[in-house]
């Protein structure tokens, strides 16, 4: 006689999504590096062979390269925008120094729609001297969107049960304390650069408020226009850059 093997049935919960809207405050300052136009249109089609008067230009064009970095939004609130994918790599990142959460959890269990949220502060221009990739770490000039304050409004979905709204306030607050987001930010150990504290999206708060009302769009286009330089050794750089320019015109 055989006998009848009997099967559990297996019962999947669905499961569901939750929604939060949050606001970040800079508690350091932002650096963007958007790549340039240039660098990508060299990476699609190859570079070419620099003539002599290509060797002769002068090296870098900083107010170029100040709008370049900078991450431009068509429309809305802001010209700048914060790429939500640096948020959630930080929330993520976060997570390595969170118990009971992996970072690929983490990665599995957030979403962040769109691409970019508005980003509120008033660039400066602001070069450094930085090291090339290469192998001899050949010293440049990077110039670079510096913004000495800043915060921007992020919208984050989440897989409940596994996280819930405690969980991922929590997770942003250590991603912005621990992470940050831009170049030279906290996570790389160096700078400190990019940090953020957080806010519920309503909770009074007047540097929020000061943020929305002085340093929307129409500060942001007249900074682009007319950047302000953010420290005294941009101020001598550009001064001699200025310089130099006429020098070679005459």
């Amino acid at each position: 006689m055989v006998k009848k093997v009997e099967t559990a049935e297996v019962t999947i919960q669905p499961l569901k999504r939750g929604r939060i809207k949050l606001r970040i405050i800079g508690t350091t300052p932002l650096f963007q590096n958007r790549m340039a136009n240039k660098a990508k249109q060299q990476l699609l089609v190859g570079g070419q062979k620099k003539g002599k008067a290509d060797r002769a230009a002068i090296k870098h064009d900083p107010l170029t390269e100040f709008r370049d970095s900078a991450e431009i939004l068509p429309s809305g609130p802001t010209v700048l925008g914060l790429r939500v994918v640096a948020v959630k790599a930080a929330m993520a990142t976060a997570a390595l120094e969170t118990p009971g959460l992996t970072k690929s959890s983490a990665q599995r269990l957030l979403f962040m729609p769109g691409d970019h949220a508005p980003l509120y502060g008033t660039p400066q221009l602001r070069m450094d001297v930085v090291r090339s990739a290469d192998i001899a770490r050949t010293p440049d000039i990077r110039t670079r969107c510096y913004l000495p304050k800043w915060g921007a409004e992020v919208e984050v979905n989440f897989i409940t049960p596994q996280l819930s709204v405690q969980g991922v306030v929590s997770l942003l607050c250590n991603a912005g304390i621990l992470i940050g987001v831009g170049d030279f930010r906290q996570e790389k150990g160096k700078g400190a650069f990019g940090s953020f504290r957080v806010l519920a999206e309503g909770e009074d708060d007047p540097e929020w408020d000061d943020l929305v009302e002085n340093h929307g769009r129409a500060a942001q286009e007249a900074a682009l226009a007319d950047p302000e330089f953010a420290d005294r050794d941009t101020d001598d750089l550009m001064a001699h850059f200025f310089a130099e320019v006429q020098r070679r015109a005459a």
